[in-house]
């Protein structure tokens, strides 16, 4: 039995390191959800995710109504809408990760996962929106606002990008998100 344990071990060892070999770098990536738990992108492996940093006190807050809907219409075929909280547009977003949690959750319904709330930009930017919006980037240059956009495909790669203009569920996204889930 001893033996038939330690060979358990050794295999789902063995599967987790194949699994972050095979993650992209953004997968990568150390994050916390809103109730403080270590996680990464890579939670979302093989799925597409629409990362969006949100806000709860901006004039694009009811794009929350959007990314829910978005992430109800597609998220049995793969796909998920990732909220990353900031407060660095406007001071737009100022409440503890809880107080975002509420308000999310009884304002708008929402269901998608949360991230902690992090600097999406300036000399506190965390390490994924450095990724994301750096040099070598796939769409470099600072995010402008909140409720800019991320398609990121199931193998971690960033498809596309939106500024907080465009809405979640324009033709325009909706249309990136049908074709990533598509290829897949």
């Amino acid at each position: 039995m001893r033996i038939r344990s330690i060979s358990f071990a050794l295999l789902t060892l063995a599967v987790t390191a194949f699994a972050v070999v095979n993650m992209s770098p953004l997968q990568q990536i150390q994050v916390k959800d809103i109730n403080g738990k270590e996680t990464t992108l890579g939670a979302y492996s093989g799925k597409t995710i629409l990362l969006v940093n949100v806000a709860s006190k901006c004039g694009y807050t009811p794009q929350y109504e959007g990314l829910e809907a978005t992430h109800q219409k597609y998220k049995g075929r793969g796909f998920t809408v990732v909220g990353v909280p900031s407060n660095d547009f406007g001071a737009q977003e100022p409440g503890s990760n809880a107080e975002i949690q509420e308000f999310c959750s009884t304002k708008y319904n929402v269901t998608f996962p949360l991230l902690d709330k992090m600097h999406v930009k300036g000399a506190e930017q965390h390490p994924l929106y450095a990724h994301l919006t750096g040099k070598d980037a796939a769409f470099p240059g600072d995010v402008k606002w909140n409720f800019g956009k991320f398609l990121i495909g199931p193998n971690g790669q960033v498809l596309k990008r939106w500024n907080s203009d465009v809405t979640p569920d324009s033709a325009e996204i909706t249309g990136a998100i049908e074709a990533s889930l598509a290829s897949k």
